[in-house]
């Protein structure tokens, strides 16, 4: 695969205006590539829904096999995508490793799907056979973000295209490459028939285009709150199902009882792990007023000890932010936040797109990096002194993703999760978490619950059609 070449994965045909990829580290160029203009999506998903057509109709074994080779595929290229990953997005080589490795396992597990029980038998009060069986929505619109490129495309390009549907898939610009052309040489490799899978960069208009078009039932979009209400409007309007993995500000809950030795670690990785740009990031740390000072303490200095640099020219915890623009974001809250009161007990420092992980003290509703999501490498510490008034912070947010909960007490610690409005729950673990086999999504303004993985992917991407058969035609009174 000529990987460092993008133009060679993409369709010649599209119609936009050209982009340049772009190396957050250096600011280099990568490559280029051609975006899609909204009149492409019209174009893609007519020949989605015609190549879907006979796709639908492939035994399930074979649909199988295109899944689990390119679930191989993705280990047996894993240097090439790594550097992509890298150099693309920012990643750090382990969180790279971390994708590919979810690639290949989304690809087996989406492989395992082509063979579930389809449907069931029911019960009828006449004389018939009586079922249900699932069948393709047919043509399916993923819309996926820079900030876990590879992850948030192949969880739903795989299981949508296992299950016997076609799929659009428009990657953030900023990654087209490794969130988004990555798949379609993959795929093409592992045999996919053509027209099965269009790859199409693209900004909003391209996004508005592909929720609007009548021949795409179902959109799978992971991106902002902001973005993902608007994709949920459009959707609604047109009577069509929007599956939305949104934003998140969840809480690490440190009890009383927490081995503080231990719990370190956790919080540094549940906040700065690639730079914090990641839904799940513990965005909000409550920690009891008995553990408080020293947290904040240690917090601090392991936030100073990580090493923030190039990731494809040294060995650093932290890379850059993707681009200026979240880069302003970040510092904006931070320096707002300060300006409201707020302790920088570390960090709140940048060169280029390089920002320091940072530790905040002494914060309350009304500072901004702990009310809002900040979407980089930022850790707000409250306390509290009852673990009511922990589940009451924890639970006082519009977000509902992840919760993390350490304690001595597992079984406290689900007491506790069990008060909190929240989509996942990790006891003696950090908020950032995720398996191929295991439901995602988030409630309130994180999203419309979890979607991916085994039947919750049946759901997202197959109609349920009830179907009745009988020997003789039915007789009427009239």
């Amino acid at each position: 695969m000529p990987l460092l070449d993008p133009k060679a994965w993409q369709s010649s045909s599209l119609s936009g205006q050209e982009y340049t990829v772009t190396e957050p580290a250096t600011g280099d160029p990568l490559g280029t590539v051609t975006l899609a203009a909204a009149e492409d999506i019209a174009t893609a998903a007519e020949a989605a829904r015609a190549a879907q057509a006979e796709w639908a109709r492939v035994p399930h074994f074979v649909r199988a096999a295109v899944l689990r080779k390119a679930g191989d595929l993705f280990a047996a290229h894993a240097d090439e995508l790594r550097e992509w990953l890298v150099r693309e997005s920012g990643s750090i080589a382990g969180k790279a490793d971390f994708e590919l490795h979810v690639a290949s396992q989304e690809c087996y597990e989406a492989a395992a799907l082509a063979s579930r029980p389809a449907g069931h038998i029911l019960p009828s009060e006449a004389p018939r056979l009586s079922y249900t069986r699932r069948v393709p929505v047919g043509v399916v619109g993923v819309i996926a973000p820079f900030n876990a490129p590879l992850i948030l495309s192949i969880r739903s390009v795989a299981p949508a295209l296992a299950l016997g549907n076609a799929v659009i898939l428009k990657p953030d610009p900023r990654t087209a490459v490794c969130g988004g052309l990555a798949l379609a040489a993959i795929f093409a490799e592992a045999g996919l028939p053509e027209g099965l899978l269009h790859v199409l960069p693209g900004g909003p208009e391209a996004g508005q285009a592909l929720v609007a078009d009548p021949r795409v039932p179902v959109i799978s979009f992971t991106g902002s709150t902001g973005a993902g209400r608007a994709v949920g409007e459009a959707a609604g309007r047109h009577l069509k199902r929007a599956h939305l993995e949104l934003g998140g500000n969840s809480a690490l809950i440190v009890l009383e009882d927490a081995d503080i030795d231990a719990v370190i670690s956790t919080a540094a990785w549940g906040s700065f792990f690639h730079q914090g740009q990641i839904c799940m990031t513990t965005g909000r740390h409550l920690v009891h007023q008995s553990l408080y000072e020293e947290y904040v303490e240690r917090l601090a200095a392991k936030a100073d000890s990580l090493a923030v640099g190039d990731p494809h020219r040294a060995e650093v915890h932290l890379g850059p932010l993707i681009d200026s623009g979240q880069l302003g974001k970040v510092h904006g809250l931070v320096e707002a936040s300060t300006s409201r009161g707020a302790k920088l007990a570390a960090g709140g420092t940048h060169e280029q797109l390089f920002y320091r992980p940072t530790v905040l003290a002494g914060v309350d509703d009304q500072t901004p990096a702990y009310a809002e999501e900040v979407f980089g490498p930022v850790a707000p510490v409250r306390s509290f002194a009852t673990a009511d008034e922990a589940a009451a912070l924890a639970a006082a947010s519009s977000y509902g993703l992840s919760l993390g909960i350490v304690t001595g007490d597992a079984a406290r610690g689900l007491d506790l999760a069990e008060r909190i409005p929240t989509g996942i729950v990790h006891i003696n673990d950090q908020t950032v978490n995720d398996e191929a086999v295991a439901p995602f999504g988030g409630i309130a303004a994180s999203g419309t619950g979890a979607r991916f993985g085994g039947e919750s992917n049946l759901e997202a991407f197959t109609d349920v059609r009830w179907t009745t058969v009988r020997g003789d035609v039915a007789a009427y009174p009239f």
